[in-house]
């Protein structure tokens, strides 16, 4: 649903100008749920829910809006809250608008914008993840994927011609504690005590044509030093300013026809772990659409851990999506993860307590629907 305004402010200013204002508001959402049943689940057998984090997307609900200051000049800003489509809670750790909470400027050299937001590796990875933030995809295997959003940020993206080029900064990355948020770390920064306390940054370039594209991109997540016995940083371990937590990556995609193809590797390096501080996650990616309204796809990804033995693990994900309309999609979705012995992760990102055993395989598979408005 889109609202459009046109607010013309006349009359004598002190300049005897008469100045005219465009000024435009999106109102737009998502629900994606279904019900899932995961296999093999530690002490309890198969598990039947229905998840709350995603299904294919993750649920949503937002604005957006832009304001024409005249000369190519925009002001712009996102607010962007995101829920749990089984019980109506917030998401992102009970924030009110945790997808995105930003405001800035934007024009032909690109975008500045202040708030909570996306990193660049969220852009990096955009045309390269074929199943995306699904239920079974890249989130189960490194959580910080899909949830590569930074609090008290500055951000700045730009397109020019083929090239995307951006970067983020921020004071304090992640506000919220581990407990209410997947990926939450309780790392508020902004102190005058340590100017380098939970500051993230990152960098990105990308390259797109209409049949094939690549990205190169840099995050870096600093920890800090708890302020007491009983203040923990979580879940990786950055215990000080000094330590960091860092993922490069490097992907891309071709197009032939109607066929795309799609993969790279995401380089991380975790000061914060003292046994498994360095991985690759690899993963590959195809999809072909049947006909117009019905899509197959799927991705095969392996996180490998260097210099030890026994915690990697492996995940195959395939998908069958039905356009009923522009905006109703139903879907199923199959996953089945292998675990090495020391390795018991799930293969289902759509809420916590459905892991193995350790070195247990495990499958799952979901029907739901997706309504975009």
């Amino acid at each position: 649903m889109k609202i459009t305004s046109l607010i013309t402010l006349s009359g004598l200013l002190a300049t005897g100008a008469v100045q005219a204002q465009t000024q435009s508001a999106t109102l737009y959402g998502m629900i994606d749920t279904g019900v899932e049943a995961v296999s093999n689940v530690s002490g309890a057998g198969t598990l039947t829910r229905m998840p709350s984090t995603t299904g294919i997307l993750p649920s949503r609900l937002g604005f957006r809006g832009k304001e024409d200051l005249g000369g190519g000049l925009s002001a712009v800003y996102t607010l962007e809250m995101g829920f749990a489509p089984d019980t109506g809670a917030s998401g992102q750790g009970g924030r009110l608008f945790g997808r995105q909470s930003t405001v800035g400027f934007s024009g032909d050299w690109g975008a500045v914008t202040l708030g909570r937001q996306w990193t660049m590796l969220f852009w990096s990875i955009l045309d390269s993840d074929i199943v995306g933030p699904a239920v079974y995809g890249l989130g189960s295997l490194d959580s910080y994927i899909p949830n590569s959003r930074i609090d008290n940020s500055l951000a700045y993206k730009g397109k020019f011609g083929n090239v995307t080029v951006g970067g983020t900064y921020s004071l304090g990355r992640d506000t919220v504690n581990a407990g209410p948020s997947p990926a939450g770390t309780n790392c508020a920064g902004e102190s005058g005590a340590d100017t380098q306390a939970c500051r993230e940054w990152s960098a990105l370039v990308k390259y797109d044509t209409a049949s094939w594209g690549a990205a190169v991109a840099y995050d870096s997540l600093n920890g800090r030093t708890p302020a007491s016995g009983t203040d923990v940083v979580l879940p990786a371990g950055l215990t000080s300013s000094a330590k960091s937590d860092a993922r490069l990556m490097l992907n891309g995609y071709v197009k032939f026809s109607d066929v795309k193809l799609a993969g790279g590797v995401i380089r991380r390096t975790n000061d914060g772990s003292a046994t498994k501080p360095k991985s690759d996650l690899w993963y590959v990616g195809a999809s072909y659409p049947l006909s117009p309204a019905w899509t197959i796809d799927g991705t095969y990804a392996k996180l490998s851990y260097k210099d030890i033995a026994n915690f990697d693990s492996s995940l195959l994900v395939v998908r069958s999506l039905y356009k009923m309309s522009k905006r109703t999609t139903l879907y199923v979705q199959l996953g089945g993860i292998s675990n090495d012995s020391l390795a018991n992760v799930s293969v289902s990102g759509g809420a916590p307590g459905s892991n193995p055993a350790l070195g247990d395989s495990q499958t799952g598979v979901m029907l739901g629907m997706n309504h975009a408005f």
